[in-house]
């Protein structure tokens, strides 16, 4: 896939750095410290100093290293983001070597000074074999982290790139009997109503207009209940009054981000699974709620009389369930199935307004 206009051949090459302030990321460095640190007491035979004294002198060395080092490569994240993955790696392993460098300097002078006189066996006797080998033990420890950060860096831009090649398909398929039998209604509409033609065609050149767009991403609530809103005039146009959708909504923070294109689709295949195959047709709920930092979206539909299983509503559930899941990874959930007569999805997710987007 080529990469936008405007946008650099190199970007695919990046070297994505985690947050090291975040929780997460502190708690797993800490445990690859302690679990580092009783393989290199276990490893080695320290009789004179002892299994548990050995494993605390690693610990304390090693935990220095790390927090100093994430501490380093925190405030050049930004400015490492921004070089290829080969400089940055070059970058981010010379900042390390020396950083152990000068942590091992500090910790042999600190055993040479009158600290280190009562805990002889706790500091190096020798500086250079001690310096030299923990710069060689970093920059191997260094390149491994590194091998696994550009891995990973490259295969979850291999699943967005997959993602946004899903949601182009989902942008693309417009039902033709859809806009045939839109089109076919505008065109009737224009000999007995023509203001009513006349804004059917605004419409569908909106709902064209929005489910086509390659550049909107994420839009706000708002908007994408709107589009939704757009969707149900045209359908409406052609069902009449066998279609009513009840919208229970006002509760929802419509200054929300959300990635474009996840009510609107519910509200396609509701129409087109349950409503349409019914002579009587029958009404879709849209429920939203706000609670606790999450909002829920919940729409639902009467189950047809003679349950056929048609194609397209399992292309666009998975699309919207993994773009949820890229966007607020384990914090969205989705649920959908047969409940009684209906069938029912729930989308919940996590309350992202548009100050805390653009700094993220």
């Amino acid at each position: 896939m080529k990469p936008a206009s405007g946008e650099p051949e190199e970007t695919a090459q990046l070297l994505q750095l985690p947050d090291f302030a975040a929780g997460r990321t502190v708690l797993g460095m800490i445990l690859i410290v302690v679990l580092t640190a009783l393989l290199m007491a276990l490893s080695r035979d320290n009789g004179h100093l002892g299994f548990w004294a050995d494993l605390g002198q690693a610990t304390l060395f090693l935990t220095w290293i790390c927090l100093c080092g994430a501490l380093l490569l925190q405030l050049t994240r930004k400015r490492i983001a921004q070089a290829s993955a080969l400089q940055g790696a070059v970058s981010i392993t010379l900042m390390i070597a020396v950083l152990i460098a000068a942590i091992s300097a500090i910790t042999f002078y600190l055993g040479q000074s009158g600290v280190g006189e009562t805990l002889e066996d706790l500091f190096p006797q020798r500086l250079w074999p001690f310096v030299a080998r923990n710069v060689g033990i970093g920059i191997i420890v260094t390149g491994i982290a590194l091998r696994y950060l550009y891995v990973t860096s490259e295969w979850r831009r291999n699943v967005e790139m997959q993602a946004q090649a899903r949601v182009h398909a989902l942008q693309a398929r417009i039902r033709p009997h859809f806009l045939f039998n839109s089109m076919n209604t505008i065109a009737s509409l224009t000999r007995s109503n023509p203001a009513r033609a006349e804004e059917a065609v605004q419409d569908l050149s909106d709902l064209f207009r929005a489910t086509l767009s390659d550049k909107r991403s994420a839009i706000t609530l708002a908007d994408e209940i709107e589009i939704a809103h757009t969707y149900e005039r045209i359908e409406k146009l052609r069902l009449d009054q066998r279609l009513q959708v009840n919208w229970n909504t006002a509760a929802l923070p419509l200054r929300a981000i959300v990635p474009s294109l996840i009510l609107q689709p519910l509200l396609e295949n509701a129409i087109y699974h349950g409503i349409e195959p019914r002579s009587q047709g029958g009404t879709v709920t849209v429920n939203g709620e706000f609670a606790n930092g999450l909002i829920t979206l919940v729409v639902r539909n009467p189950l047809p009389d003679l349950v056929i299983e048609r194609a397209g509503n399992r292309l666009a559930l998975a699309n919207i369930r993994e773009r949820m899941l890229l966007v607020y990874g384990d914090r969205a959930t989705i649920k959908a199935g047969r409940f009684d007569a209906e069938y029912i999805v729930t989308l919940r997710f996590p309350f992202v307004d548009q100050l805390k987007l653009s700094r993220t």
